[in-house]
């Protein structure tokens, strides 16, 4: 079986809602990592054989978020594009069905990622609109909220999904806020000692007063206590213990990979960063969807002939923080290690409760950093792996070239 490499890995800072990011389109987005993953290995655009880009929230985005995001950065008309929608996993899903491709002889270097403006979401109106209200009034619906944020066989907030998780196991909301605020600290300090350095595309920003360029993510609470956090109602539950700083946040971004085969790796003289070992993907009750990463992991690692005890970076997406103490805790109880073997290796720049979750770039942006982590600290075997709205994970094991 062909070897499968990541050859460049970049992302966007990631944005505040309604903060720096919030209006560029996401096709223009994303066309500015992939511009500069182009420029970065030297690939000529026309070489590429596909773009498959993770976007949740296209509804008057216009035609094809990814077709877009290829054709702004200069990939050639004939090169085809496509868009997944697999909801927080989109961004990781599209690398997916890359290694597919190329594994499958129809490619050789494929483009794959993420984007999302959740600040740019739109409100959508009935279909009833269609035929003509003749009297009352309707009803504009959030587009973000609706179509990314809500389970839609129960009905409510992904938020009551984490309560159900943390209701399950008997997570406490003291439990969630010290995970939170230990998220923070570890954001803010990779932030500060420019840990993302190396993957983050600077992107300029241009307003009528003046142009500015963002280059760190802005979502990290500098303001953060565990007094403050504390003193913080229940967002979804009365008497809950999901609140917004447990929670990851809404956000803008994003994240691109580009992966070639073996062969194409030679002939372009291109520079692994990365080999993809493993994939795993799988389905959980929606209504602890938050609990998705354990058997999509466990997936991996089969197919990888692997153990959790070899990772040894993982990246976890924090959708909250109630979600992510039951995913490390499943792991502890199958795998065999201490909570404290996972605290060391999990998320150490911090994870989304801090930096942010454009939900169709973040299963991508947990890939990208993973990948510079592993880099950084000399480490071999790296984990990446995301639940998913609806009660589904996926997870990806890679290994540094």
């Amino acid at each position: 079986m062909e070897k499968i490499f990541i050859v460049s890995a970049k992302r966007t800072p990631i944005g505040k809602f309604m903060g720096s990011l919030s209006a560029i389109k996401p096709g223009q987005l994303g066309a500015i990592v992939i511009k500069a993953m182009l420029e970065e290995t030297g690939m000529e655009s026309s070489k590429i054989d596909s773009v498959i880009v993770g976007n949740v929230l296209s509804a008057g985005q216009g035609q094809g978020v990814a077709r877009q995001c290829a054709m702004y950065a200069g990939i050639p008309a004939e090169v085809p594009a496509y868009s997944v929608n697999m909801v927080c996993g989109s961004g990781m899903k599209a690398v997916m069905n890359a290694v597919s491709e190329i594994r499958s002889g129809t490619a050789s270097v494929i483009i794959a990622g993420g984007v999302e403006n959740m600040s740019d979401a739109g409100f959508i109106l009935p279909s009833s609109v269609r035929n003509g209200i003749k009297m009352g009034s309707i009803q504009a619906v959030d587009h973000m909220v609706n179509d990314g944020l809500t389970d839609v066989f129960n009905n409510y907030h992904m938020g009551i999904t984490a309560e159900n998780v943390a209701e399950k196991f008997g997570i406490s909301r003291e439990a969630q806020d010290a995970f939170a605020y230990h998220s923070q600290q570890k954001a803010i300090a990779a932030v500060d000692n420019d840990k993302f350095k190396e993957e983050i595309v600077p992107v300029e920003i241009v307003t009528r007063k003046e142009t500015t360029v963002f280059d760190k993510d802005e979502f990290p609470n500098r303001t953060s206590t565990p007094e403050k956090l504390a003193a913080l109602r229940p967002a979804f539950k009365k008497e809950g213990t999901v609140t917004a700083g447990n929670a990851s946040g809404i956000n803008d971004g994003a994240s691109f990979v580009m992966l070639a085969g073996e062969e194409a790796v030679a002939q372009y003289g291109l520079k692994p960063l990365a080999e993809i070992i493993a994939a795993g993907e799988s389905g959980v009750a929606p209504e602890v969807m938050g609990l998705g990463p354990v058997p999509a992991i466990n997936k991996a690692l089969h197919r990888a002939g692997m153990k959790l005890s070899e990772m040894e970076i993982i990246e976890l997406n924090e959708a909250f923080a109630a979600q992510s103490i039951g995913v490390i805790e499943r792991l502890c109880d199958k795998h065999g290690v201490s909570r404290e073997w996972i605290n060391e290796r999990c998320n150490i720049h911090g994870g989304a409760i801090a930096l942010g979750h454009p939900i169709g770039a973040s299963g991508n942006r947990i890939l990208v950093s993973l990948v510079h982590a592993l880099k950084m600290y000399d480490k071999t075997y790296g984990l990446a792996s995301l639940c998913i709205g609806g009660g589904m994970g996926t997870a990806i094991i890679i290994k540094k070239y």
